[in-house]
């Protein structure tokens, strides 16, 4: 297995660390909210964003697959900044999936319209694990290539970095495609604790490097999404998943603690209410929260549950319901004001949605929340 890369230094012209006011990211109001310090506007951006709810997306991937769309760079980079230029977010989210590692890596998985992510074999013994492919530096070029191109265009708009958390991305490979309850992970975590191991180490490495060459090329922030963390209970996050996460956070260490050299990085799942404290002790610096939970009590969570580095409420994320994006406006502005207020609990509140925008999502409605959500002093 590989072991997390040297820390991190971000280069001279990297956007958190530039002089140059047109490009650098640094006092941003998402950057700034995620660091917990004082926001000129409620900052807001959503997940997926760049997608299916937007004409221009479908118009820009017709005749393409979604993984080949992933790794043309010019295309990931075109998807990324549609919904910026369109709802005037705070950020873009870079355009990619989370089996995309493995597919830089050389293992055999395609995304099948309907479906999702499909392996051509499963990963279930010792000697499957052994067999996987490395990613490489070399086959991150691709995504490295893909970001420069994207926050080239974004000027002083952050571009936040994306990666699959290990357990997720692990539990596809496991069941060899979408799962509703995940059994195959959860049962090789307790029946064959050195084979899960072994699998979850290698899919902590392969997100690492991903996010990581993401952050290198001049995303701001970056997010592990962990899928179906939900699915477990608290003792299993904490023993079988989160010290993979936590690897896979590791290759982003700087080598300085704090300041503008350090990305911050948020750490989300959905269904996640109950081990809300495990998944910011695995070390990111910003928890995202589902629509599931109300964020004053997300907040009043953490803190009463301080981590062994002493950390109790950090900035959150989060968290309005994405069904409310059909309701009638005075229910969704009542909605988003709720959300808002909330968020003055933690120490930093960036706006999103409690999951990712529904493919049927009307593009205008997203706009006219984010100028709400501008519009709302912080």
């Amino acid at each position: 297995m590989s072991t997390p890369l040297p820390g991190m230094t971000l280069p001279a012209d990297h956007p958190l660390v530039t002089t140059d006011p047109s490009r650098s990211t640094a006092a941003s109001p998402l950057i700034a909210a995620y660091r917990g310090e004082t926001t000129s506007r409620t900052p807001v951006w959503f997940m997926r964003q760049a997608g299916r709810s937007l004409p221009e997306y479908r118009r820009a991937r017709e005749g393409t697959g979604m993984l080949e769309a992933c790794l043309t760079p010019a295309l990931a980079a075109e998807i990324t900044l549609q919904p910026v230029r369109r709802h005037d977010v705070d950020a873009g989210i870079f355009f990619s999936d989370i089996v995309v590692p493995l597919k830089l890596a050389g293992v055999d998985v395609d995304i099948v319209p309907g479906t999702g992510p499909v392996l051509g074999s499963t990963v279930r013994t010792a000697a499957d694990v052994a067999a996987l492919p490395q990613l490489t530096e070399e086959a991150l070029e691709r995504i490295r290539e893909a970001v420069r191109l994207t926050v080239a265009e974004l000027g002083s708009t952050p571009l936040i970095g994306f990666a699959g958390a290990p357990f997720t991305v692990a539990a596809y490979m496991v069941e060899g495609g979408p799962s509703r309850d995940h059994l195959g992970p959860r049962t090789m975590m307790h029946a064959d604790p050195e084979t899960w191991d072994a699998l979850a180490t290698w899919a902590a490495d392969a997100a690492g490097r991903f996010l990581r060459a993401q952050i290198e090329a001049g995303a701001s922030a970056g997010q592990l999404f962990d899928s179906w963390a939900g699915s477990l209970s608290l003792s299993d996050y904490e023993r079988y998943v989160q010290p993979y996460s936590a690897r896979a956070l590791s290759h982003l260490a700087s080598e300085v603690p704090s300041g503008v050299q350090q990305a911050p990085l948020v750490h989300f799942g959905t269904g996640t209410s109950e081990i809300l404290p495990a998944m910011r002790d695995a070390g990111a610096s910003v928890v995202g929260v589902d629509y599931r939970l109300p964020l004053g009590e997300a907040d009043r969570r953490l803190a009463k549950s301080p981590g062994p580095d002493g950390r109790g409420a950090v900035p959150l994320q989060g968290n309005i319901d994405p069904a409310l994006l059909a309701a009638p406006w005075e229910i969704l502005e009542a909605h988003v004001r709720e959300v808002v207020d909330a968020g003055r609990a933690a120490p930093g509140h960036v706006v999103n949605l409690g999951h990712g925008v529904p493919p049927t999502t009307d593009p205008d409605v997203l706009t006219r929340v984010v100028e709400l959500v501008h519009s709302i002093q912080p």
